[in-house]
């Protein structure tokens, strides 16, 4: 079993140094897919198992980010349909994973990370949502990296609620209706966002397999790379990692060397 892992650290090590640090995503984000799967995939009889994994796995993610000078990192915990639609057991499985792992982790005196919350807590169970708010708050005047948990969250119910805020904020101003629409932007918007102050990803990577968003942040993405991978969240590798990084600054480089070719062209 030792040689394997010589080889894996040494893959780690070359994958490592071949990322130009110049070209890094500032912000990354994570969509956790397949904890169920995976626990079935590893013999558990309850594949609800897989979100203690997946949970705990999250450390792994925040240590690699940091790691490498990766300052922004959201990761998609549970969507809207996730707690509508799944049985009553598994969501108050995933929920204590939530408040017992990730809130008091990140509690924790020695944890750098800062919380931030995306996603309509109201529909959180309350004990969710208060140990979440309680972690935020506690973490909030800290000065290392930028951690955002989307939770009951959905990217068209994002827009949706920005939008209405920015209504609302109008109209107690006094503007009209006509008057906005006038002079409507998109920035006008993004103000209204769940984390109005933290910047757009940069990179999204999804596992399990799936190729899609699944309505992960649809806003914040509209100039994001997108990264699928295979494995299942628990089974998330550095190496995994490291990857998706390399072929995010590979078409980085590829892109400003096109923009070059382009310029030089119209220069001459």
């Amino acid at each position: 079993m030792r040689a394997p892992r010589i080889l894996y650290r040494w893959y780690a090590k070359r994958l490592r140094r071949k990322l130009n640090a110049d070209l890094l995503p500032a912000h990354v984000a994570v969509a956790m897919d397949g904890n169920r799967r995976w626990a079935r995939q590893q013999g558990f009889d309850d594949p609800g198992i897989g979100h203690r994994y997946g949970a705990e796995h999250l450390d792994d993610l925040l240590a690699w980010c940091a790691g490498i000078g990766i300052a922004h990192v959201t990761v998609y915990v549970a969507s809207t349909d996730n707690l509508t639609k799944r049985a009553g057991g598994e969501v108050a499985h995933l929920m204590s994973m939530i408040e017992t792992i990730v809130a008091e982790r990140l509690m924790h005196p020695g944890n750098p990370w800062r919380l931030h919350l995306a996603g309509r807590l109201d529909d959180l169970p309350d004990s969710t949502a208060h140990a979440l708010e309680t972690a935020r708050d506690a973490t909030a005047d800290r000065t290392g990296g930028h951690l955002t948990v989307a939770i009951g969250y959905d990217g068209q119910a994002e827009i949706v609620d920005a939008v209405r805020s920015l209504l609302e904020t109008e109209a107690a101003q006094g503007a009209t209706i006509d008057d906005l629409a006038e002079r409507l932007t998109a920035a006008d918007i993004g103000a209204h966002r769940y984390t109005p102050d933290l910047p757009a990803a940069d990179l999204i990577i999804r596992t399990s397999g799936e190729r899609r968003l699944s309505s992960f942040l649809l806003w914040q993405s509209a100039g994001a790379e997108l990264s699928f991978c295979d494995v299942y969240w628990p089974g998330f590798r550095h190496i995994d990692f490291l990857r998706a990084l390399r072929d995010y600054t590979e078409r980085r480089l590829t892109r400003q060397a096109e923009a070059a070719r382009r310029e030089s062209a119209r220069a001459a």
